[in-house]
């Protein structure tokens, strides 16, 4: 064959691939119809791992280190203020109330048409708080003030026979004065200030001999007779008669940094959830009185019964005292949850989280210490295989808290701190561990006359995401339910599937429904004024930046969906499934525009997930890992000059055409490491260079031949 025939040959061959319109479908990538895959698009790519690292900065110090490190930590989270700042005492002007300082003194104004002249137009629409509660407690602040205040009268519309509450269906608020109390270490802790005695003078051989101290234990080695008697004491400490916990079949909803908020939480309870937990709160905060810290124990009364407290502590001293703390000044509390799996660095190098794992006698003294302290509340654990991946301690840690702790349950995620994300959760080392606590439970029970213990529920953790890994897993008769994170953040509606033992593919108009029920609890929550619709746009979209990863179960190839599957680029069945679906942020803050209003210039929000992909006048900038990765680029690193507290200027070219892009950079540190390397993006190779992001404090990007306006926006979005 000659070698023209030949290259005909291979030229015919590549024609026929390239009418092939079904792609080939690539591992880890889910497995959309042809006809809803868009050409020429960029699949994404989701950082879990940075999800999970969301910094937990209550009362902490940021170091030097800690800098410009993992997720976006820069982003600018500021709101904007009203113009003319309204005194409190007349907010409300059904309710006026004298100025503490006098209006003559006061810094604030007092001059309320002045403050309505400055305030921006009215949200169209009525206001949703006021809508649900029939009054709305943000006042002359309300951002749809017009649909309930009389301007003839000057007063704020009411509906009839309407009862008004402090913190309207709000639980677990504690007051001013008792976190001022904390804050001056004058908070009486009557039990665990013994507990904590206790605890600091025993030597812990045998717990069911939990009364005997250093000293005691000196006296009876001295003493022959007494050494050798058979004698019986007294333990010091019984743990109190605690609340009847069952989480057999439960459906909960894991502890979530930053999306587990209140108005998730109620929404997650009102489409079926059974338990739900607070975000993770620290300790030592929490005895000192943070603000902070103790608005995340707050509720929805929704959420009680079945409403826990994650904390998370290294010190037994810390969490007695956030135990009994909790237990004197709530009211709805089902259960106290210490925190053994967070993989946070933060966390870890203060010797909390997963750190405990590595200090099983800490990590038990601990949970003794909460049980002693927390009253009726139970206490539960939750914890991972292990810290390093090819070191599981779950086994023998789950073993020594069956045996030496009144633990009522545990939870298992299937991965080590050191794993994180990277690969699925490892069910058979759940069924492993689940299988222990059931040998326990039965052992309990052939003993009942001797002991009155409840049985200790087993619960594992990780990647469901539909209701065939639910039963999967329940149908194990070591494990009693699962506990859902990143599940039922993508897919809210994941319980009703459970329930009915199916798919559900809701349509885009019932996916919609949901963010609007958000939305309107998110006011109810933060307040219908201009910082609560900030507020409440802001987190909104950090929901979306999970929501908008579903793919509907009707435009798949194949079931089940995978929770870790990349979806391609693709389109929806209408405008609005594709309007869901966008990873692009902007597109985020429009769908809570449909709800909260236009967005003002003083609000900004920049995905805490660097692998959202932005693209900046054509150019897709991807960043994850805590790099800046420009693709589709050609840079000439030769051409690149640095010299420290500068701008460097370098011309790039994009592959394939001539469009000449200046991009600069702002270096802060004296160095700058610039190495190129090839990537494979949609397979197609593309010579990219990665910048740290520790050095680089801010990033501009300037384009010939694009208006001013066009690069204020660039430079905003960056």
């Amino acid at each position: 064959m000659s070698e023209i025939e030949v290259d005909k040959k291979r030229a015919g061959e590549q024609d026929s691939q390239d009418r092939n319109v079904k792609p080939r479908l690539e591992k880890g990538v889910a497995p959309i119809k042809a006809e809803y895959l868009v050409v020429g698009g960029v699949t994404a790519d989701y950082n879990d791992d940075e999800a999970e690292s969301s910094k937990h900065t209550s009362g902490e110090k940021e170091s030097k280190k800690d800098k410009k490190r993992g997720q976006n930590k820069k982003r600018d989270l500021r709101q904007a203020h009203d113009e003319v700042k309204l005194c409190s005492s007349i907010i409300d002007p059904n309710n006026k109330k004298e100025c503490s300082f006098g209006v003559d003194k006061c810094r604030y104004s007092h001059d309320v048409q002045a403050y309505l002249d400055s305030k921006p137009a009215d949200i169209d629409g009525v206001c949703p708080v006021y809508e649900a509660i029939g009054y709305c407690p943000a006042g002359l602040k309300c951002r749809w003030l017009g649909s309930h205040y009389s301007k003839e009268s000057g007063l704020l519309l009411e509906k009839e026979n309407v009862e008004k509450k402090d913190h309207y269906g709000e639980v677990n608020w504690i007051s001013p004065a008792t976190k001022s109390q904390l804050q001056k270490k004058k908070f009486p802790m009557p039990v665990s200030d013994e507990v904590v005695k206790f605890l600091d003078s025993v030597v812990i051989v045998n717990d069911e001999k939990n009364s005997m101290t250093k000293e005691e234990r000196e006296l009876q080695q001295d003493d022959p007779a007494k050494l050798n008697a058979a004698t019986y004491t007294e333990a010091r400490f019984q743990t109190a008669e605690k609340k009847k916990l069952n989480l057999k079949n439960a459906k909960i909803v894991s502890p979530l940094t930053t999306v587990g908020n209140l108005p998730y939480r109620r929404l997650m309870r009102s489409l079926g959830a059974d338990v739900t937990y607070s975000e993770m709160a620290l300790a030592l905060p929490l005895i000192q009185g943070s603000n902070s810290e103790w608005a995340l124990p707050r509720a929805h009364e929704s959420e009680y019964p079945g409403f826990g407290v994650q904390i998370a502590s290294a010190k037994h001293w810390q969490a007695c005292k956030a135990a009994e703390a909790i237990q004197t000044l709530t009211n709805h509390v089902s259960e106290l949850n210490l925190n053994c799996g967070c993989p946070i660095d933060m966390l870890y190098r203060k010797g909390e989280g997963s750190a405990l794992m590595e200090s099983p006698s800490r990590l038990l003294r601990i949970l003794k210490g909460m049980n002693y302290s927390s009253g009726e509340i139970p206490v539960t654990v939750k914890i991972r295989m292990g810290v390093k991946d090819d070191k599981p301690v779950a086994e023998n840690l789950v073993r020594r808290v069956l045996n030496e702790t009144d633990t009522a349950a545990i939870t298992l995620h299937g991965r080590s701190r050191q794993q994180r994300y990277t690969r699925a959760a490892d069910w058979e080392y759940i069924s492993k561990v689940g299988a222990i606590v059931k040998d326990y439970n039965e052992q309990q029970q052939e003993n009942k006359d001797e002991t009155d213990k409840q049985p200790v529920y087993f619960v594992g953790n990780g990647d469901c995401y539909t209701h065939e890994d639910w039963y999967k897993a329940t149908n194990d008769e070591g494990i009693d339910s699962v506990m859902v994170a990143r599940g039922a953040l993508i897919k809210p509606w994941i319980f009703e599937e459970v329930e009915a033992q199916q798919y559900l593919d809701k349509s885009s108009s019932e996916r919609l429904g949901y963010l609007e029920k958000y939305a309107k609890f998110a006011l109810q929550h933060w307040g219908s004024d201009e910082y609560g619709v900030n507020s409440a746009r802001r987190y909104l979209c950090e929901f979306i930046s999970f929501t908008h990863r579903y793919i509907p179960v009707g435009i798949l190839e194949r079931l089940p969906p995978k929770l870790n599957e990349r979806p391609p680029p693709w389109k929806g069945r209408n405008d609005l499934e594709t309007l869901l679906g966008s990873p692009d942020y902007k597109d985020w803050i429009k769908i809570t525009e449909m709800f909260l209003g236009k967005a003002g210039d003083g609000f900004s929000f920049i995905p805490k997930h660097k692998s959202n992909s932005v693209f900046v006048n054509g150019v897709e900038i991807l960043d994850f890992a805590g790099l800046l990765v420009f693709s589709k680029l050609f840079l000439d690193c030769e051409q690149l000059k640095h010299q420290g507290e500068s701008f460097v200027d370098d011309q790039c070219e994009e592959q394939g055409e001539s469009t000449q892009i200046s991009v600069s950079l702002r270096i802060e540190s004296s160095g700058l490491n610039l190495r190129p390397r090839l990537v494979n993006s949609n397979r197609t190779s593309h010579r990219v260079i990665l910048v740290s992001m520790e050095l680089i404090g801010d990033l501009v990007h300037s384009v010939e031949g694009v208006d001013e306006q066009h690069k204020n926006e660039t430079k905003n979005t960056l």
